[in-house]
């Protein structure tokens, strides 16, 4: 049984996030954990217990946290029943990263989905500041779900990676996982250096090969091109329906995604996008 957390801020970019994680894990048996955090907007821990007024606003905030949880759970019984699925609620007195920190932990969870958009009113801006916390914070596979996007079937997935990573069972299974229950195909991307590959880089590709060896997958290679631009134009050439990473740290995505050079490229990202960490 997998256990999926979908943070909720009851919006309709959390609802289409909802959404997309219920019909991408409609065939397997699932827990999912819907979580709403609550922080009043004039609250003093210090004072917690000496306020009343302190205390009856955390009160009207849990209240109204608990109301929007249960109308959430009702409309994914509605609209997407499933024998399969199990829907759990918390409403937590925190911070979004640290109780999702907190619960990824305690609930052995195997993939956040949560829905994400650029930052208000900041055009060329990948990822809201939540994702982005989310991202370099959780130990914890994480599928970022775009704006208004409508739910497709994964059936081609792009792997872009520059091999630089000794590839382990603990952060491919996630993918094996998505590709197993769609029969997907994954393509795997390398922007090869003028040099070309070294024999690290060759050795940690063979992994990649032995490991899918059971599943489709394709390797492609591109040159003369930034890592931006090869991704850019390989969703051109293939009708791609997810983009996977792992998060090599300090080297390939933090370069991709958290530089402020990203802004000047015009990356544009329309597809749900997989972040698995090096380490979990």
């Amino acid at each position: 049984m997998k256990n999926i957390l979908l943070p909720t801020d009851f919006s309709e970019n959390s609802w289409n996030a909802i959404k997309y994680a219920l019909q991408l894990f409609e065939n397997e048996t699932c827990k999912f954990y819907l979580l709403h955090t609550y922080t009043p907007p004039i609250y003093q821990m210090d004072y917690a217990l000496l306020i009343p007024d302190n205390l009856s606003m955390v009160d009207t905030a849990r209240t109204k946290a608990v109301e929007g949880l249960n109308n959430f759970v009702e409309r994914i019984h509605k609209e997407f029943p499933n024998s399969k699925h199990t829907i759990e609620y918390q409403a937590i007195f925190n911070t979004l990263i640290q109780e999702i920190i907190i619960f990824t932990r305690q609930k052995e969870i195997d993939y956040i989905v949560m829905g994400t958009k650029g930052a208000s009113g900041t055009k060329g801006i990948l990822f809201g500041s939540n994702t982005v916390h989310v991202f370099k914070s959780v130990k914890c596979p994480v599928l970022a779900i775009p704006e208004n996007f409508t739910f497709e079937t994964p059936h081609e997935v792009l792997f872009p990676t520059d091999y630089s990573i000794q590839y382990k069972e603990i952060q491919l299974k996630p993918i094996r996982d998505i590709l197993s229950a769609h029969s997907s195909r994954i393509n795997i991307l390398n922007v090869e250096p003028d040099i070309g590959l070294s024999d690290w880089q060759e050795s940690n590709k063979a992994i990649l090969d032995d490991y899918f060896k059971n599943m489709a997958h394709i390797f492609h290679s591109l040159s003369d091109l930034t890592v931006v631009e090869a991704i850019a134009k390989f969703q051109v050439k293939a009708k791609i329906n997810l983009l996977v990473m792992i998060n090599n740290k300090h080297s390939f995505f933090e370069n991709l995604f958290f530089k402020s050079n990203i802004n000047q490229i015009g990356f544009n990202l329309k597809v749900p996008f997989l972040l698995i960490p090096s380490k979990m």
